[in-house]
């Protein structure tokens, strides 16, 4: 099997008595699969990310350590000669949402988000990437032709017959409704404090073609603190000079690698200059700056990588890190409203950074504000649009967050992650905000 992700990091499997029980074969990518020590952790429901699918299922087999036992199974020769195309091992990994709660509350960090990447590459390589998967993926470059895409989305939302075509011909739901790209995508505004300390502003798809308010309220909390923020834009070499850069999630998540590597190589090249520089990037979807510091690691893309895990920041963890700091100048003022309810994406959760956002909220004076305690909102990128998803991502939802945001219907809402805003608004027609947003408001 020729691995389509880079697992270098893991020690070469079946070496001595340590690994008895691994796989045999699959190299390193066994050896990432064959950490599960199997103490059935990710089979309980205490309070955490790990595992949705297992705690809207209760199906042990939808379990990371369920997963594992199959993955084992098609390593070992024991699925056929087409192991990843297998249906039992299909039906295993359908559900796994790509939280990376795994990676964080296992006892050995099982990086089943990694594994499904890996595993979704490989079924594409024996069957084809389905259309579905091929549309979802290319949203990126789909925007090259925004007001297009608007008005057939538009469309599609607003024409049930449109909306159980797409349903019948690609899979996607009609009974969920697409996101609008927004009538102009963000536009970054000239740079100004030109004595100021530098930022980068990495605005990802979703910020500069849907919500590009995000963009612009992050660009202006940054100014008013005191930095000369930069908005990064495609090398002068690049290839493709007039499409945005953007870091390839959309096709890592449905196993599109060989598209992925090459949308970070794009990115890779245009930061550069800000790598030898070390100066900070700042970006505002979890999904994506959070890719930036873990799975580029795996894309086989070199030392740029490494520098740019180390150099790339959430919006909220650069202003906590620079409060920290002493070098934030921000006089924030109080907020009218009551409590806010703050829903975390799970990727935040899984590396840590809902302390950055604690610290952050708690500069606004007098806000009051409470965490909800869930797991995955359900919507995990394209996975609760798709047709046969649509009910189980609502179920994840309804284990905590949406009771939640009932209990308080008064209560604003917070929420970093695009899709996780999206699953809010369709489950409970409450339309949530950035932190970005937020701390706009407060500025004096």
């Amino acid at each position: 099997m020729k691995h389509q992700l880079d697992w270098s990091s893991y020690e070469t499997a079946g070496q001595g008595d340590a690994y008895a029980g691994i796989p045999a074969s699959g190299g390193d990518f066994a050896k990432a699969v064959a950490v599960c020590i199997n103490d059935r952790l990710c089979q309980r429901k205490p309070k955490g990310v790990m595992c949705p699918s297992f705690r809207a299922t209760d199906a042990p087999g939808q379990s990371p350590g369920g997963r594992v036992l199959l993955l084992k199974a098609a390593l070992n020769g024991e699925l056929g000669d087409a192991p990843f195309g297998d249906e039992r091992l299909a039906t295993a990994m359908d559900l796994c949402v790509g939280c990376k709660g795994c990676k964080r509350e296992c006892a050995n960090q099982v990086d089943m988000a990694a594994i499904k990447i890996e595993y979704q590459a490989q079924r594409n390589l024996a069957l084809g990437t389905p259309r579905r998967d091929t549309l979802f993926a290319s949203l990126p470059r789909l925007l090259n032709h925004r007001q297009i895409l608007r008005q057939l989305v538009r469309l599609r939302n607003r024409l049930p017959l449109l909306a159980n075509l797409g349903e019948r011909w690609l899979g996607i739901s009609a009974r969920r409704r697409l996101p609008e790209p927004s009538p102009q995508a963000y536009r970054p505004p000239v740079a100004s404090n030109p004595d100021g300390r530098e930022v980068i502003l990495l605005v990802d798809t979703f910020a500069r073609h849907f919500e590009p308010e995000i963009a612009q309220a992050a660009h202006t909390v940054l100014t008013a603190a005191g930095y000369r923020v930069t908005s990064l834009e495609p090398s002068a070499d690049d290839s493709h000079p007039s499409r945005p850069l953007c870091c390839g999630r959309t096709y890592l998540s449905l196993g599109q690698v060989d598209a992925a590597r090459a949308e970070a190589s794009r990115m890779h090249a245009a930061l550069r200059p800000a790598l030898e520089a070390g100066t900070p990037i700042v970006g505002l979807e979890p999904s994506c700056i959070l890719s930036l510091r873990d799975d580029h690691l795996k894309l086989g893309l070199g030392s740029d990588a490494e520098k740019l895990a180390k150099q790339v920041y959430l919006f909220e963890e650069f202003i906590a890190r620079e409060h920290d700091r002493k070098h934030l100048q921000l006089e924030l003022k109080p907020l009218p409203g009551g409590k806010t309810l703050v829903h975390g994406h799970c990727h935040q959760k899984a590396v840590g950074a809902m302390k950055s956002l604690r610290k952050v909220l708690r500069l606004i004076p007098d806000f009051e504000f409470e965490f909800i305690e869930s797991s995955c909102c359900g919507m995990a990128g394209s996975f609760g649009l798709d047709a046969e998803h649509r009910d189980i991502s609502l179920q994840m939802a309804e284990l905590d967050l949406l009771p939640a945001l009932r209990r308080a219907p008064d209560a604003a809402v917070l929420a970093n992650g695009f899709s996780c805003r999206h699953q809010i608004l369709e489950g409970a027609g409450r339309q949530a905000q950035h932190v970005a947003i937020l701390l706009e408001r407060a500025l004096t």
